[in-house]
């Protein structure tokens, strides 16, 4: 962010890059649409396709490859933390 922009703007106001937690495909299992987000931090979070809302113009298991690039967003489940919202951002 500028100098001239709050830090505390809100997330609907924000360029689309600063709106996600970043990281790319680490692992993808084509049959059961499956996969692994590999964290900036270096964290693996599993995701089911499925469950996974899309955002953008690319919106579908086959648009993602190993190490695209990603924007995404987390939630909890009964298994632990998984990918619920996903944006390819190559």
């Amino acid at each position: 962010m500028g100098a001239d922009e709050p830090a505390d703007r809100p997330i609907e106001e924000r360029p689309i890059a600063e709106r996600f937690y970043r990281g790319h495909i680490l692992r993808l299992s084509g049959g059961r649409q499956t996969g692994v987000v590999r964290s900036l931090s270096g964290k693996d979070i599993p995701f089911t396709f499925a469950f996974v809302e899309m955002l953008g113009d690319k919106r579908r298991f086959e648009d993602l490859h190993v190490g695209t690039s990603i924007g995404y967003d987390v939630s909890w489940t009964s298994r632990g933390l998984r990918v619920s919202l996903m944006r390819i951002l190559d």
